[in-house]
C-alpha cells in the first residue's frame, strides 16, 4: 500500500499508525509551541535502521529541506492558540532524508559522532557538534521522554531533538522501563500479549513511542506527512 504522495511503498500498519499519531496530535494542539512535518518516508527508513539495531541505540541526523516549505493549511491545523514562530532553526520547513549517524557503541560512523562516543568535539561544539539541525534518537526498551543528558544533549541542537521509544523482547540486559515522569506519546502501543512483528535481529516489537522537543523544554507538536508535507489521515 502507498501513502498519498510517497513514491516509496510504506507499510499498511506504519500508515495506520501515522493517521492515529496525527489525530492525537491535532486534538492535542494546544499544549505544544510550535509544529514540525515529518514524512513518513523518514520515519519508515528509521525505523528500519532501528529495527536492525536492536537492542542498540541509534542516533540519527537530519535537515530542513529547504526546496520544500511546509503547506500552510497543515501548520495552522495542528497549530495551538500560543504558537510561537522563529523558535529553531528550520521552522516551517519539512523534514530532510535522514542521515544514520551512530550505532550503539560503533565507530564506524558517517559523520562527527555523539559525546557518549568519544568526546573529541565536545568543549568546542556540544555534544553534539556536527552539521545536521535536527536530532533522533532511540530508547531501546524506555518510553521516549527526555533524561537529564538527552536535556543536555539538546542544548546543542539548532532545531529540535526526537526520541523514538521502542518496548521489545526478549529484553535482555535492557529489560523494559517505564517508571519515568513526563507525557507519552504512542505510535504504536501493544498489550504485554501482542506484538507488532519480528525485527531482523530476532526481537518481537511490542510498542513504540515518538515525541520531539525544543531545547527550552517546550513540546513541538510532530505531524506525519507524505512527501509534500500534507497530514496523513
Amino acid at each position: 500500500r502507498k501513502s498519498r504522495g510517497v513514491e516509496e511503498l510504506i507499510p499498511i500498519w506504519l500508515h495506520e499508525a501515522a493517521s492515529r499519531y496525527n489525530s492525537q496530535s491535532l486534538e492535542n494542539r494546544d499544549a505544544y509551541a510550535a509544529v514540525l512535518l515529518m514524512p513518513i518516508q523518514n520515519l519508515a527508513t528509521i525505523l528500519d535502521w532501528t529495527f536492525q539495531s536492536l537492542p542498540d541505540e541509534i542516533l540519527v541526523g537530519m535537515d530542513p529541506d529547504n526546496n520544500r516549505p511546509n503547506p500552510k493549511e497543515v501548520v495552522e491545523a495542528y497549530s495551538g492558540a500560543d504558537k510561537e514562530t522563529g523558535l529553531f532553526a528550520g521552522q516551517g520547513y519539512l523534514l530532510g532524508k535522514p542521515h544514520l549517524v551512530n550505532r550503539g557503541d560503533s565507530f564506524e560512523v558517517h559523520h562527527v559522532p555523539e559525546e557518549w562516543m568519544d568526546g573529541l568535539f565536545s568543549t568546542d561544539r556540544g555534544s553534539r557538534g556536527s552539521r545536521f539541525t535536527h536530532w533522533l534518537h532511540t530508547h531501546p526498551n524506555a518510553p521516549a521522554i527526555p533524561s537529564g543528558a538527552d536535556a543536555d544533549a539538546s542544548q546543542w541542537t539548532e532545531g529540535t531533538d526526537m526520541i523514538l521509544g521502542i518496548r521489545f523482547s526478549p529484553e535482555g540486559y535492557l529489560p523494559w522501563f517505564d517508571d519515568v515522569d513526563g507525557v507519552r506519546r504512542p505510535l504504536r502501543d501493544l498489550d504485554d500479549s501482542g506484538a507488532l512483528g519480528r525485527a531482523k535481529t530476532g526481537h518481537l516489537i511490542h510498542g513504540l513511542d515518538l515525541i520531539c522537543f525544543h531545547r527550552t523544554g517546550l513540546g513541538v507538536n510532530l505531524v506525519i506527512t507524505d512527501a509534500r508535507g500534507h497530514a496523513i489521515e
